[in-house]
């Protein structure tokens, strides 16, 4: 992730948009790194938001309709998949506020694609999830 960090907003662009499909990998890290270089935090929170959105959304394309190509190339992790569909059935649409959420966020998108969400009710609700998580880790650095 250091290499990444080397990057600067291109780097943290990469990492963001990669942790948020079903790979597993940490952009907070990069963000750190980054936030320690002394880069304009709004702008390197903006820059992980819109990766990491935009990560999310090639999961919810998966969902989608990609589901055969996840299945032939990934290895369905079935429990991961399990909690995310337990949690967006307990709590409906609103559950992808909770994207971010580390193990169960990922495949929440995916859920969401196959669900076929709202792609506008998706960004919103995703995309002010991401932010809020990014600003916070913003904030907590530049104290």
């Amino acid at each position: 992730m250091e290499s990444l960090a080397g990057l600067g907003y291109g780097g943290l662009f990469v990492a963001s948009f990669l942790a948020a499909t079903l790979l597993p990998l940490s952009s907070e890290v990069v963000l750190g790194l980054l936030l320690m270089q002394g880069l304009d935090p709004v702008t390197l929170v903006l820059v992980a938001s819109l990766g990491n959105l935009l990560g999310a959304l090639l999961n919810y394309a998966v969902g989608r309709g990609g589901a055969v190509f996840l299945r032939r190339w990934v290895e369905p992790d079935a429990e991961r998949n399990h909690r995310a569909m337990a949690l967006y059935k307990r709590y409906g649409t609103i559950s992808l506020l909770f994207a971010w959420v580390p193990i169960i966020g990922d495949p929440l998108t995916v859920v969401a694609g196959i669900l076929k969400v709202d792609l506008r009710l998706f960004l919103l609700l995703v995309g002010t999830g991401k932010l809020a998580r990014y600003a916070a880790i913003g904030w907590a650095f530049c104290r």
